[in-house]
């Protein structure tokens, strides 16, 4: 069975500009990274938790943040490694210079036995749909599209 992360993508608006929240991840296998290593802000649904609720959970404990307000469905996308990551979008605000990211453990290098704490994001951007879709995992790109369709069918009402 396929691993299933929820997320959510947020997003704000000057008049007809749209940017999106990116989030780098965290820890020392992604530090030199940056084109197709950046993500939507998303986690492991627990056994049992509903992907919307696992979304916004996830949302607060990678970034601070929080939803007010209506959600978007974005649907889902199936990653390369065949992980399906479930998505919403959700306008609001964050100042990336104040965020905060819970944190994990892990052994680094591998097989030396030590571990160290690493946030789960080291970094978060507002940045243009076209930045996004160049820096986002290429199956998450996919969602910076569905939101600007959604966002271009709400404004043609």
């Amino acid at each position: 069975m396929a691993r299933e992360s929820a997320g959510v993508l947020l997003y704000r608006m000057d008049g007809p500009l749209v940017e999106v929240l990116i989030a780098h991840p965290g820890g020392p296998f992604w530090a030199s990274k940056d084109a197709g290593a950046w993500s939507i802000p998303k986690g492991e649904l627990d056994e049992g938790e509903d992907p919307l609720a696992a979304a916004i959970r996830e949302l607060h404990e990678e970034t601070g943040a929080s939803i007010e307000g209506d959600v978007i469905p974005l649907g889902s996308v199936t990653q390369k490694a065949g992980k399906v990551v479930h998505a919403w979008a959700a306008r609001g605000d964050l100042d990336p210079s104040s965020f905060v990211s819970n944190t994990f453990t892990m052994e680094w290098p591998p097989g030396s036995g030590r571990l160290g704490e690493y946030p789960e994001l080291d970094m978060v951007e507002w940045a243009t749909p076209e930045l996004a879709v160049a820096k986002l995992n290429p199956a998450q790109a996919e969602l910076v599209r569905r939101l600007l369709a959604a966002l271009a069918s709400q404004n043609s009402v």
